[in-house]
């Protein structure tokens, strides 16, 4: 993403199948931003209306519906940095019903119910149980991170993340640190004894932390959520042991003891045991009686010292839900009551631009504060130019904003009759005089971008970003280099681009103040001389790690293996022929795989390159390096004698010699649900000499297949290619 508020493209297309795969597609990016990266871009409320206009258009369009679709799946796929883990029994989600909004009420019959999808889950219980009166518990929604935590003969086995319900993360370490998970169970626990629950922030924490981190002068975070989601993927437990997390259990696994009859029961089996529940709990036995006590939480809920957005509603007793059962991902008996997003009335008194990592400028609307979902907001994100001139808002305005546990909170409307009449439309260029806000250079829009950019590469507000990207682990990887040592080494002049960091000493380093004038907080020699060896280190750090560090537009982890898997070195990409030919290119990004390698090009024809490397990406690259700032970047790295080198240069997968690859010869085609994303086992049976196919023919040697296969497993069998499941597979590579 280019900066914290991009926004959506609302503009996609009218086939029903082309707008199922955009959906797909967005919906697995957001998936692994949110599950993977701890960096959610849209609030939970977009994420719906996406999936539930995915949903819809697979129930119109049958035929239509991938198997592998995300409305298939419970979440993201496991980390990669921690071991992975199966689950006993698999983490379902649970079905989300919506309350109705007043613009769906307005196009229903007068006196249609706001709670219309939670009675119709109420009367399908009826339906599938033949009974009228079908006792409920009613719980608040937990706003945290699904956990598993198994406990054999009294003790904490492992604890691990819903992963993608099949398969999740093992953080038992981190887990480990949490005070509210009990690590050994009383004598009368169960042999075997999986509780599923929720890690959180509590809301008194989250603020002393953030406020603690402030007066550090380290970054704070947006939400508990994001917090909770950032600390439980890191490696140390040591740090995680100094974020205030907290445990509430709310559903059972895999399970070997007592008979358990009804939800009450378990709520039981947990006090006796000690592990900490979600509470209060409300029983209901009517619709009338679940209505009300829905009602009720929602009136509560911002009391309590966690974020919650919705009720969840469960059947109580056990064996009723037996009888109703469970679809592909969720289980019959229980629904997720999602409460509308909580709207307040304000004044929008400014607007301010921010500066992102590549020099977008965004809009910021800053408000009169107001109470929203139980926090204060005074600042709520206006996107760019097109998002403000579509809702026509202007400085002075009246304006309704929008929050229910998103990252940043939205302006959803202007309330335009409350307009001054003096008002005038906001021109972000005209704003800010044509001018940078940081640095005072001249600000570009690209043709067909909506985004105005700072043209200077040496801007001091992308500088912190540029170098924190460049120090990431996903990049360079040089420790104890975070934002706010970023923002020191910027605002104390001594960096002012990533390549700047090459020219410090472990004195200049170890004296650079954290703190400030009054307060001084010095980094440290220790710290110091870790980061001068990192930055030796990355010298040497392959040629994709590089690209992807110099943070160029377009230009993701994916694409930085392309274009190093074409080039042997850094100094062979500013006059490289491929890349020129590729952006010479205009519909290239929308040709199938096999006609980009058929493509009757003399240049393009043998490389085959693939989906990752389009048409945008190559401008992008060809435009960096050829600009003054990007000659300017070759011309440093060479006084420093660095030229990254490529880890798997291999331009013209014809002309390898795969003889002794264990796989050469050999065409697989793979489906279903695996343990990792199909993209690294294409690559693993790519290295070992084999070839991907997106389709099964008589041609094909091996389908592997993970859950879910679907139509491919069936027509496999029809033509007796030979199936693998993952086991087999890692056998014949092994």
């Amino acid at each position: 993403m280019d900066d914290l508020f991009a926004n959506l493209d609302s503009d996609h297309s009218d086939s029903p199948q082309e707008r199922m795969q955009e959906l797909a597609d967005e919906i697995r990016r957001h998936d692994v931003l949110y599950y993977q990266k701890a960096q959610p871009e849209i609030s939970d409320a977009e994420y719906d209306k996406l999936f539930r206009e995915l949903e819809k258009l697979e129930r119109k369009h049958p035929k239509l519906a991938d198997p592998n679709s995300p409305t298939q799946r419970v979440g993201g796929a496991p980390l990669d940095e921690f071991t992975s883990v199966e689950h006993l029994v698999p983490m379902l989600s649970i079905d989300d019903v919506f309350e109705l909004s007043d613009d769906q009420l307005s196009t229903l019959p007068d006196g249609h119910p706001r709670e219309a999808e939670l009675i119709e889950f109420y009367q399908r219980l009826r339906k599938n149980t033949g009974q009228q009166k079908i006792p409920v518990t009613i719980e608040p929604k937990l706003d945290g991170v699904a956990v598993s935590l198994v406990y054999r003969d009294g003790a904490l086995d492992y604890a691990a993340t819903r992963g993608d319900g099949k398969r999740g993360d093992d953080i038992t370490a981190n887990v480990r640190t949490i005070q509210s998970v009990p690590l050994v169970l009383p004598d009368s626990a169960p042999a075997l004894l999986e509780v599923r629950g929720e890690i959180f922030m509590p809301n008194s924490g989250f603020a002393k932390m953030n406020e603690e981190r402030d007066e550090e002068g380290l970054p704070t975070f947006a939400n508990p959520r994001n917090a909770t989601a950032g600390t439980l993927k890191q490696l140390d437990s040591k740090e995680v042991a100094k974020r205030p997390l907290a445990f509430l259990a709310h559903g059972l696994g895999a399970y070997d003891g007592p008979t358990l009859a009804s939800e009450d029961e378990f709520h039981l089996l947990l006090d006796t045991l000690g592990i900490p529940r979600n509470h209060p709990i409300w029983h209901a036995s009517t619709l009338d009686d679940t209505l009300k006590a829905v009602a009720e939480l929602n009136e509560k809920r911002h009391s309590f010292d966690y974020a919650t957005d919705g009720a969840v509603v469960k059947v109580l007793d056990r064996n009723l839900r037996d009888t109703l059962g469970t679809t592909a991902r969720a289980p019959r008996w229980a629904a997720a009551y999602k409460f509308l997003p909580e709207q307040a009335e304000t004044t929008l008194n400014d607007i301010t631009i921010q500066v992102g990592r590549t020099g977008v400028l965004t809009p910021v609307a800053e408000l009169t504060p107001v109470l929203v979902s139980g926090t204060t907001v005074s600042r709520a994100t206006l996107h760019n130019q097109d998002e403000i001139n579509r809702k026509d808002v202007r400085i002075g305005d009246t304006v309704i904003i929008e929050k229910a546990g998103e990252i940043i909170p939205a302006v959803v409307k202007v309330v335009t009759e409350k307009r001054s009449a003096d008002s005038q439309p906001f021109v972000l260029f005209d704003f800010v005089n044509g001018q940078c806000p940081s640095c005072h250079a001249p600000i570009s829009q690209e043709e067909g971008f909506v985004a105005w950019r700072c043209t200077n590469f040496a801007c001091p507000a992308q500088a912190v970003t540029s170098i924190t990207q460049f120090a990431s682990r996903k990049a360079l990887d040089i420790d104890n280099l975070g934002t706010s040592v970023a923002e020191a080494l910027v605002s104390q002049k001594l960096a002012t681009t990533p390549l700047d960091l090459f020219s410090l000493d472990v004195y200049t380093l170890a004296s650079l103040n954290l703190g400030t004038k009054y307060v001084p907080r010095l980094f440290g020699e220790k710290r110091a001389q870790k980061v001068i060896d990192a930055l030796e280190k990355a010298k040497s750090q392959p040629l994709s790690r590089w690209l992807y560090a110099m943070g160029i537009r377009n230009i993701g982890e994916s694409a930085a293996a392309e274009l190093s898997r074409l080039h042997q070195s850094l100094t062979d990409i500013p006059n490289s022929e491929v890349i020129t030919a590729l952006a010479d290119l205009p519909n290239y990004e929308a040709l199938s795989v096999s006609k980009r390698k058929k493509e009757n090009h003399p240049l393009l024809k043998d490389y085959q390159i693939n989906a990752d490397l389009g048409v945008i990406a190559a401008k992008s690259v060809l435009d960096y390096f050829q600009s003054d700032a990007g000659q300017a970047i070759l011309s440093k790295l060479s006084e420093f004698g660095i030229n990254p080198q490529s880890d798997n240069f291999a331009p013209k997968p014809a002309e390898q010699d795969t003889s002794d690859l264990p796989l050469t010869g050999l065409t697989f085609v793979i489906t279903g649900t695996l343990s990792a994303p199909r993209p690294q086992f294409k690559k693993r049976i790519e290295q070992l000499g084999g070839k991907v196919s997106g389709s099964i023919s008589s041609k094909t040697d091996y389908l592997l297949a993970g859950d879910n296969a679907g139509s491919k497993m069936t027509k496999a069998e029809s033509l007796g290619v030979k199936v693998l499941d993952e086991e087999s597979f890692e056998k014949m590579v092994d």
